[in-house]
């Protein structure tokens, strides 16, 4: 079996333009990225794909370390014979392209990280778990979990900023099962799994090993990656340049698609 037959994957643009990667948050899919990558594919061949246990690819009983996404990455550029990559990674998606840039410096020719640091941010692993163990999965029906999340989840956190977009990435992950009830489309052991090993140490010696050039986004309101930390991975690594893109929280490529495509179109045409 080919590679890419384990992964749901979004591949457009010429075959033969500069490479293009982009790699999801957790609880994500590739389509998060698609008004981003349509931006790009003009002039990249540009890949998204739903990362193991998420979306619509395969999903191992285990495995879910920045290691085993990095060596799923790796397998799927291996396979299509591209041997450099632009990287781009949102959340979960960035921590894991640190990985592979840290593990594969000469596959990596420009690297984006947005709004994640190498830091273990418990606070982060706590929100995710509490959304979690808040949707009573399997609901009855998918209306039935269209409507808990139109009203008791906005109840739960109703403190939360931009809850009801939220609701509508959470309800995007709901699909029927063979007895027609609403259950999580990704694979819930995998998604605590890859929290908790994602988090469980920092990674500064990988800030610290890249050696391309690296872009590290950041929105002005982000939680996820607190502006001390932003600073000090500036400071550990120089060929790491920083930019905080205002009005945006944690999902920067979605509450500023245009100043995230104008950024990272400069980054990638940079000298």
């Amino acid at each position: 079996m080919a590679v890419l037959d384990n992964f749901h994957h979004l591949l457009t643009g010429p075959a033969n333009g500069p490479k293009l990667v982009f790699l999801h948050g957790v609880m994500g899919f590739a389509a998060n990225w698609r008004s981003i990558a349509k931006a790009f594919e003009a002039e990249y061949r540009t890949l998204a794909y739903d990362q193991r246990g998420h979306g619509r690819s395969f999903q191992p009983p285990v495995g879910y370390a920045p290691e085993d996404y990095a060596a799923d990455l790796l397998a799927i550029i291996d396979e299509l014979g591209w041997s450099k990559i632009n990287l781009v990674g949102h959340s979960m998606g960035g921590r894991n392209a640190l990985q592979f840039a840290a593990d594969h410096p000469d596959r990596v020719e420009r690297l984006v990280i947005e709004d994640i640091g190498p830091g273990m941010n418990e606070a982060g692993s706590g929100f995710i778990f509490k959304i979690l163990d808040s949707v009573p999965v399997p609901f009855p029906s998918k209306r039935e979990a269209k409507k808990y999340f139109e009203t008791t989840f906005l109840e739960i956190f109703q403190g939360t900023a931009k809850k009801e977009g939220l609701a509508a990435y959470l309800y995007a992950n709901i699909v029927e099962d063979e007895g027609k009830r609403g259950v999580w489309r990704f694979f819930e052991p995998g998604i605590r799994e890859s929290v908790e090993r994602g988090r469980a140490e920092e990674r500064w010696d990988e800030v610290r090993a890249l050696r391309m050039p690296t872009l590290l986004v950041r929105g002005e309101f982000s939680k996820d990656l607190p502006r001390a930390t932003f600073d000090r991975v500036l400071e550990e690594n120089p060929r790491v340049k920083g930019v905080e893109i205002g009005e945006a929280g944690h999902w920067v490529h979605s509450d500023q698609p245009e100043r995230f495509v104008a950024e990272l179109r400069k980054f990638l045409r940079s000298t």
